[in-house]
């Protein structure tokens, strides 16, 4: 093939997040050791326990190999893939290296711990994929925060629900306190949110 990603733009639709594609984690290969040079390994993505694609990876020195098969479009053809994603190595701290895969879509080539897959594995950046909680309306976000604070303060989940009323064995009171404003807060604020978006308020629910 003519170098992967060549000729095309690979991005989609802002929906997309990078819950929408499977992953290959470099920092998960070097953990189990398949970067070994002339190591032969096959990956699988399952779904309730059924395998849901599958691909055979070659690691070389600086490199692993991709082989899989995808097809172009709903009820089209089955194309074959078979290319390279070039690694690279920075210092850890403590000694030794950490692996990176290099983005193999021409023109980019950033390093990167994941990549995702479409019809060619690339990183986020090029398929634009933005994290799931970057989707969020304020509002959830402002409850994912409060709901947080919740769990460390052992209070009920919930912005609905009120606050406990025990602060947790070892915590220092002044710790109590700050959190517990926090989390109310970061209620507050979400419900204004839910309110200005739905026109509703907490008695409607």
């Amino acid at each position: 093939m003519g170098g992967s990603g060549s000729g095309r733009h690979w991005h989609f639709g802002a929906k997309d997040t990078t819950n929408d594609y499977r992953v290959l984690d470099v920092r998960r290969w070097q953990r189990d050791g398949y970067l070994e040079p002339g190591r032969w390994f096959g990956w699988q993505w399952t779904r309730a326990g059924e395998t849901v694609a599958s691909i055979q990876v070659r690691a070389e020195s600086g490199r692993v190999i991709l082989s899989y098969r995808h097809q172009q479009r709903s009820g089209g053809e089955w194309k074959r893939e078979d290319y390279p994603v070039y690694l690279d190595r920075t210092p850890c701290t403590y000694g030794g290296t950490r692996a990176w895969f290099r983005c193999s879509v021409r023109g980019c080539g950033r390093r990167v711990a994941i990549l995702y897959g479409g019809a060619i594995f690339a990183c986020r950046h090029c398929y634009r994929l933005a994290y799931p909680s970057q989707r969020e309306p304020p509002y959830d976000r402002a409850a994912r925060r409060a709901d947080k604070i919740r769990a460390r303060l052992g209070w009920e989940p919930g912005i609905l629900n009120g606050p406990g009323w025990r602060k947790p064995k070892g915590m220092h009171q002044r710790t109590y306190e700050r959190l517990s404003v926090e989390a109310e807060e970061w209620t507050a604020l979400s419900l204004a949110g839910m309110i200005r978006r739905f026109g509703v308020g907490p008695e409607e629910w």
